[in-house]
């Protein structure tokens, strides 16, 4: 389904983006999207198109293993430039995986961390300190390398958002990957529009300074993503 709205902002001309929710390992969601995307991009080709996907590609779903190994080898979109940022899940993962805190493994498994094990063969029995071990190393390094923000024009991408009135450089990490209430109660939180995920709503929010794309496809079968072009925002999801 595809629906439209004007933004208050415009890209440079030819500049395509398509930006993508929450996945939490849903794997036929993100298959049947990108195939979307594909189809957009060529019926209607761009000068230059990037794709950003917003984070949680782990926990939840059953294909947690199986999204980042999609995700490696590169979807087929005819993008120009892919773009894979982290979100809070892959954050928890990565601390369990460290051993560093002991806290952390029971953290990650409370929310979703079982279902990534699985996905990966590794059982709940299995002690944490073996798990890093039992996952792929090209795994492992797409993990530790995704970044936590993008931006292009007038947009920045994250995961969760940002703190309001606090500059870009000036963000925790914690807030790019967690925050909520703050972030979705104002009116404008910085001098960009921002395009998150993180926030599951039944619907995508198109507003004049966030976008919101998370749409809870491990509970409701909707993907989600946002398609920027020119002073137009786009959305196409999965929906039946």
């Amino acid at each position: 389904m595809i629906e439209f709205t004007a933004a208050p902002a415009t890209l440079p001309a030819g500049v395509r983006v398509y930006a993508i929710g929450d996945i939490h390992g849903c794997l036929d969601r993100l298959v049947a999207l990108h195939e979307m995307i594909a189809e957009d991009i060529a019926t209607r080709p761009p000068a230059h198109t990037t794709l950003v996907h917003l984070g949680d590609y782990v926990d939840r779903g059953a294909d947690s293993a199986q999204v980042i190994d999609w995700l490696i080898n590169q979807p087929p979109v005819p993008a120009d430039a892919i773009v894979n940022l982290m979100g809070n899940h892959e954050f928890m993962m990565l601390a369990a995986l460290a051993g560093a805190d002991k806290e952390a493994p029971g953290l990650w498994l409370a929310n979703g961390g079982a279902d990534s094990l699985l996905s990966w063969g590794i059982s709940r029995t299995v002690p944490p300190a073996e798990w890093a071990g039992r996952l792929p190393r090209p795994h492992l390094l797409f993990l530790r390398d995704l970044p936590a923000t993008h931006r292009i024009g007038p947009y920045l991408f994250v995961h969760a958002g940002v703190r309001p009135k606090v500059s870009l450089e000036a963000q925790t990490e914690r807030d790019l990957m967690w925050i909520r209430r703050e972030f979705l109660a104002t009116d404008r939180a910085i001098d960009r529009i921002v395009v998150h995920g993180h926030t599951p709503a039944e619907e995508a929010h198109l507003g004049r300074w966030r976008i919101g794309v998370d749409t809870g496809a491990y509970a409701t079968g909707v993907l989600t993503a946002v398609r920027l072009q020119d002073a137009d925002q786009r959305l196409i999801d999965t929906r039946l």
